[in-house]
């Protein structure tokens, strides 16, 4: 077997023994376990400093996901409601996102599909065989997002089949994976999956990142081996209380990204999903993150701050507002240090 197949094996999944780990009473973490079931690779686990950092509270079941508000909802996204076919979710003229695995390496306890750790989430080949059906008979598409759960929990060949099948139709010119087993089992990027990947350039992969301690040795170079094969690697951080609200934390992690060859592309504000109140910050905080690294990091450094917006809306960026002024053609700016500065719009007048 595999080694990244009996790291998954020997996963975390007993709840009485991660409160016996960490001194939390076994009670209250079956009964979140019993709604909202968790999966901790060991070497993921090893990685926790101490209760409740940054790294703990992404993986360990706490009983804040039983309470929730009206606002909180299954499906905050709309998935369900612009499903085309099992495994198919259309909500862009132009793409479309694939979900070909119901697994995940971890169970982030602020997932926006964790409606699906309550029931059987399973993809089976007909409804692979489906989806690349339907992605070829919809030629106004260019763009297939691979997600689920992971697609890397797939076997090898599995994964080949489905990346030769979407490449297949002729109107499809980007491919892209939404993956963090390079985060949270970073033995799964093996020299036989990055030969295969290679084969369907181009392909960009996103990687789930949400804090600086996560990008260990091992996790470094799962990222190196994907870098030098030649794919475009980007990350998608979620905006977590307790985990990454702070300035000093998103620099780090951009910072560290970077050092990795991987562009920062997204903070998304967490989605409205159920069980998540207590993983909650407030939009003016996610400005201020974004604040703090316009001017005093790269560009490279600075993503997209968004929200996707309840009910299937798509994203929707947020941003500073820098202008504070506008007469005319005069604009009056303030920059990333405060100052303010005249802008003169020439395209306002007759020149």
């Amino acid at each position: 077997m595999e080694k990244w197949k009996k790291i998954l094996c020997n996963a975390e999944r007993d709840p009485v023994k991660l409160a016996e780990r960490f001194n939390l009473d076994p009670e209250a973490l079956k009964q979140v376990n019993d709604m909202f079931p968790c999966r901790i690779p060991d070497t993921f686990l090893k990685k926790i400093k101490f209760p409740g950092d940054p790294l703990f509270r992404q993986c360990i079941p706490d009983p804040e996901e039983l309470t929730s508000r009206k606002e909180l909802m299954d499906d905050p996204l709309g998935e369900i409601r612009f499903k085309k076919c099992e495994a198919i979710v259309q909500k862009y003229p132009d793409r479309c996102l694939f979900l070909v695995s119901g697994e995940c390496a971890m169970y982030c306890r602020f997932c926006t599909r964790k409606r699906k750790f309550r029931q059987s989430f399973v993809i089976t080949d007909k409804d692979i065989d489906r989806a690349t059906a339907y992605i070829r008979e919809h030629s106004e598409l260019r763009d297939v997002l691979i997600s689920g759960g992971d697609p890397f929990l797939l076997d090898d060949d599995k994964i080949e089949y489905i990346l030769r099948s979407v490449r297949s139709a002729p109107h499809i010119k980007i491919i892209r994976i939404g993956t963090r087993t390079p985060c949270v089992l970073p033995e799964r990027i093996t020299a036989k999956l990055v030969r295969i990947l290679k084969k369907f350039h181009p392909l960009y992969i996103n990687i789930h990142f949400n804090h600086p301690d996560e990008l260990d040795e091992p996790v470094c170079r799962s990222l190196k081996r994907l870098a030098d094969a030649g794919i475009v690697l980007g990350s998608q951080t979620v905006l977590l209380k307790g985990v990454n609200d702070s300035p000093e934390t998103m620099k780090q992690l951009m910072w560290k990204l970077l050092e990795n060859r991987v562009k920062p592309y997204y903070i998304f504000q967490c989605d409205m999903i159920y069980g998540t109140k207590h993983f909650r910050t407030p939009l003016s905080q996610g400005i201020k993150i974004m604040e703090s690294l316009r001017g005093w990091c790269s560009g490279m450094a600075n993503p997209h701050f968004v929200i996707d917006l309840p009910g299937g809306g798509g994203k929707v960026p947020i941003t500073p507002d820098y202008l504070l002024n506008s007469q005319g053609n005069k604009k009056i700016f303030r920059n990333y240090c405060g100052e303010e500065y005249l802008y003169t719009d020439l395209a306002d007048f007759d020149l």
